[in-house]
């Protein structure tokens, strides 16, 4: 039996009191939209981190158990793949008829959330390939997937709980 749940990394600033449910993202940049932003690996989360999340010099990190049975999975599932880059590419021709220009990221996810219908999505798993080259062990070869997910269904986050703080560098 195939297990849906995954175990999953929140970075967030160091604040005054420790979180109790994560903070959903809203910036108009989001690669995925509005929703709960997790990292698939430890690593991953702290160098977010360390590299996104400096105001107060340091963040934590908070674990938690991601039910992603009903997940567009764009890092395993190569009809959820291939699904994906046809509505990416669909939602951009449309944009750029109207308005002449590539659309922004921001674009596409008012798109998505005015035209698409994917009620039945609670998130979407989605990568990206990290060219920084101290996360690779050989040279100029970057074979690591950093694997994110986004969250639109809260009730899909198990368990949040504190995992780590770090300072940043």
């Amino acid at each position: 039996m195939v297990s849906h749940i995954r175990t999953m990394f929140h970075t967030q600033e160091k604040r005054g009191m420790r979180l109790t449910s994560p903070i959903k993202c809203g910036r108009d940049d989001a690669w995925l939209g509005e929703g709960y932003y997790f990292w698939d690996d430890l690593n991953d989360a702290k160098q977010w981190g360390n590299k996104s999340k400096r105001k107060t010099g340091a963040f934590e990190i908070y674990r938690s158990e991601i039910d992603i049975e009903n997940f567009l999975d764009t890092v395993f599932n190569e009809d959820h793949y291939r699904f994906w880059v046809r509505q990416i590419e669909k939602a951009a021709k449309v944009i750029q008829l109207k308005t002449r220009t590539k659309p922004t990221i921001k674009e596409i996810n008012e798109y998505f959330k005015e035209k698409a219908l994917w009620d039945e999505v609670d998130g979407i798993l989605f990568q990206d390939l990290p060219i920084n080259e101290n996360l690779s062990k050989v040279k100029s070869f970057y074979y690591r997937k950093r694997i994110q997910a986004v969250v639109y269904n809260v009730e899909k986050i198990i368990n949040f709980v504190f995992h780590f703080e770090g300072k940043c560098n």
